[in-house]
């Protein structure tokens, strides 16, 4: 089976030498180094996320993603995710069709809700909205990738009528993907789009996500249309063994995910889970070779033609996470590739 593989970040605020925040402009600059080595590696994708708050540097992703361009060849690039919810879907739609211009056709867009809700009152939206900014946004940045004059109309903007949007797409597409956290309706929605789906798996065995790829597919066939690409986003890490991946990355991944579930609620996260998500669960952290393992069985459990890993966790070091990036483009895509490729040709042979 063919499998893209990829890396997001969300620009997540490290510590420098002595141990103290590095500031925003400095972690967004080293982004750029990480996705340039990304790109000399020769891998696929490279996604940031769109955040408004303290922890994460980067609140705008086309204008980092624009520099990225500037400085790397064939690399993918786009968003993990672009929040449309309290944005503009004209100004989304511009800002992409610009990166792809500058990018040569390399830009991509995964469109979602996001899991935090700092933009909607920076930007003076009501969380009470939430579903009806989604699905009336969507709907406009639906027309507008079809490139024809767009007349619409809704309750969260003004109108259009028979409206150009500029800069057009060059080859016509910009590739639009629908992010789901796991929700039935997300993904009916996604394919009554037509458009991509990717799966954010954060937690828990990545097998729970096959009733969503099964409902896709049904949806598709429901419509009489040929099934888009599945993807999955998931955090992980890479060091030369599990011992070293799991020390390293326990102590950052651990505050990370305590301040953020203290915020929701959650309990202060247990080394017991820690593993349990390292060994079976969806935190794909460990040697390349335990990793390539996990994501070519998540690849064939759920079927999907891209893994885009999230390899940025809390204060983790810049050196460490261009460490780990070598690991991935170096060792573990090629283990990846030949495991399912060993996998294909041992498949018997079908007589027609």
């Amino acid at each position: 089976m063919s499998l893209e593989l990829g890396l997001d970040t969300f620009g997540d605020v490290t510590t420098g030498y002595d141990g103290h925040p590095l500031p925003h402009a400095k972690v967004i600059r080293n982004v750029i180094d990480e996705a340039v080595l990304a790109d000399d590696l020769g891998i696929d994708f490279f996604g940031v996320g769109e955040h408004h708050r303290a922890d994460f540097a980067v609140s705008s992703p086309e204008v980092l993603l624009a520099a990225i361009a500037g400085r790397t060849k064939r690399i993918r690039l786009g968003s993990a995710v672009t929040v449309l919810s309290s944005d503009d879907p004209i100004r989304v739609f511009q800002r992409f069709a610009t990166l792809d211009a500058v990018s040569n056709g390399r830009a991509e867009v995964i469109l979602g809700r996001g899991s935090f809700t700092e933009s909607f009152p920076l930007f003076g939206f009501n969380l009470s909205d939430y579903e009806k900014l989604f699905e009336e946004k969507l709907d406009l940045f639906a027309a507008l990738i079809q490139q024809e004059p767009v007349t619409w109309q809704g309750t969260t903007r003004p109108p259009l009528a028979n409206q150009r949007v500029f800069p057009p797409i060059e080859t016509g597409h910009l590739t639009t993907w629908i992010g789901v956290g796991g929700s039935p309706e997300s993904v009916v929605r996604a394919a009554r789009y037509d458009m991509p789906l990717m799966l954010a798996i954060i937690g828990g065995e990545p097998s729970r996500f096959g009733p969503y790829v099964d409902l896709y597919r049904r949806a598709y066939e429901h419509l009489g249309k040929p099934v888009r690409p599945i993807g999955v986003h998931s955090p992980g890490y890479i060091a030369e063994s599990d011992e070293q991946a799991r020390e390293e990355l326990w102590p950052d991944y651990k505050r990370m995910r305590d301040r953020i579930g203290a915020e929701r609620g959650w309990p202060p996260m247990q080394r017991a889970e820690f593993d349990r998500e390292a060994a079976t669960g969806s935190l794909y952290v460990g040697s390349p070779e335990t990793v390539a393992r996990r994501i070519a069985s998540t690849a064939r459990v759920l079927g999907t033609s891209r893994f885009d890993m999230k390899y940025s966790a809390g204060a983790l070091s810049h050196e460490k996470l261009m460490r780990c990036i070598s690991l991935y483009g170096s060792k573990v895509i090629p283990l990846v590739r030949e495991l399912l490729n060993d996998e294909a040709s041992a498949a018997p042979e079908v007589l027609t």
